[in-house]
């Protein structure tokens, strides 16, 4: 493994302006702070007015986040805008529907330790923080408790000591909320103790930031991938083919050129992708940037979803389509999540 002390751009042989080099470090958090959190706001620098678009009444539980970055790839003039969609709070979302539950994935059966989840076989997950710089409408973790979960690193022990001793335990997830709201400091902290784990082979980072909040990217990041001892892999979420432009597209060319193993896992979600046509054009895009379509997922049935859904049905046809039209390595699984089952149920 390269020393940790050699740069990535100079491993690459490059000058970092040549790679659409982010800003300073701290650029991401300013951008954090400056998301647009009310939904009046959002709608009326977009051109639209809450006139005819019910709200929800609740938000407040799961108020509404997004970056600028993201605004900036919504249609203006468009209530129907896919990316908009995906994060304003509808007031479908207060509609109490049979089948969607608060713990959908039954994942509080599967905590094994503070922050800690070990649902499958060779691989656990961390929830490193609840915090994420978009609120997904769909999330299937929007009624997590997070406030049981570490905050310090000190507090991370037992979970640490539980990977330990699971000596089948081969790769962690790092998940959330995002694992790229904590900064790079905080990162490396927890990288470095589970790279003192002997039997610890690879380090999955399961994260939105480079869609949403593209600037998260940063250099001080991407050496941590490249320089650790346990090989990475990144699996980025987006939706639609328009969240894949601009900063966007120049932030994932920044982590696939660096040669991170990057994969994208989509939620089929009704209204925003439920058309061969959107999706062929996302799993395009993904290959065209040097990444793998990855999962398409069967929406998980957690309270205050059920207008994102699609019938099982539905998905399998458009599979058939997307099998038609794509070559098989740009094709994504179709899978949903069981709770209990040994590993995500392909739906064909």
């Amino acid at each position: 493994m390269v020393s940790g002390n050699v740069s990535l751009a100079e491993r690459l042989l490059i000058e970092p302006s040549d790679v659409a080099s982010p800003p300073v470090r701290d650029d991401w958090r300013r951008s954090l702070a400056d998301a647009i959190r009310d939904p009046d706001e959002l709608l009326a620098r977009l051109g639209l007015t809450a006139t005819g678009c019910r709200l929800s009444a609740v938000g407040r539980k799961f108020p509404m986040l997004v970056p600028e970055s993201f605004f900036n790839r919504m249609q203006p003039g468009d209530i129907h805008d896919p990316l908009l969609r995906q994060v304003l709070p509808f007031a479908d979302e207060d509609e109490a529907v049979p089948g969607f539950t608060l713990d959908a994935l039954e994942e509080a059966t599967f905590r094994k330790a503070p922050g800690l989840l070990h649902k499958y076989a060779g691989r656990a997950l961390l929830v490193l923080t609840g915090a994420c710089a978009v609120h997904c409408r769909y999330c299937f973790r929007r009624h997590y408790p997070y406030s049981q979960e570490p905050k310090r690193l000190d507090d991370w022990e037992p979970a640490f000591a539980a990977l330990e001793q699971d000596e089948s335990i081969h790769e962690v997830l790092l998940s959330g909320g995002d694992p790229l709201m904590l900064t790079d400091e905080r990162l490396v902290a927890v990288v470095r103790r589970l790279e003192q784990i002997k039997h610890l082979r690879r380090l999955r980072w399961h994260t939105r930031l480079p869609i949403v909040l593209p600037n998260r990217i940063t250099w001080e990041w991407l050496d941590l991938l490249t320089s650790s001892r346990l090989t990475p892999i990144v699996v980025v979420h987006a939706n639609h083919p328009r969240e894949l432009i601009g900063d966007c597209a120049a932030a994932l060319q920044r982590l696939t050129q660096a040669g991170v193993l990057t994969l994208n896992q989509a939620v089929l979600l009704r209204g925003i992708n439920d058309t061969a046509d959107v999706l062929v054009e996302l799993s395009e895009r993904l290959i065209e940037l040097g990444i793998r379509p990855y999962y398409l997922h069967q929406l998980d049935r957690v309270a205050g979803t059920a207008h994102f859904e699609v019938s099982a049905d539905v998905g399998r046809q458009l599979m058939v389509e997307l099998r038609e039209r794509l070559p098989g390595y740009a094709v994504p699984q179709y899978v949903q999540e069981v709770p209990g089952a040994a590993f995500k149920v392909p739906l064909t």
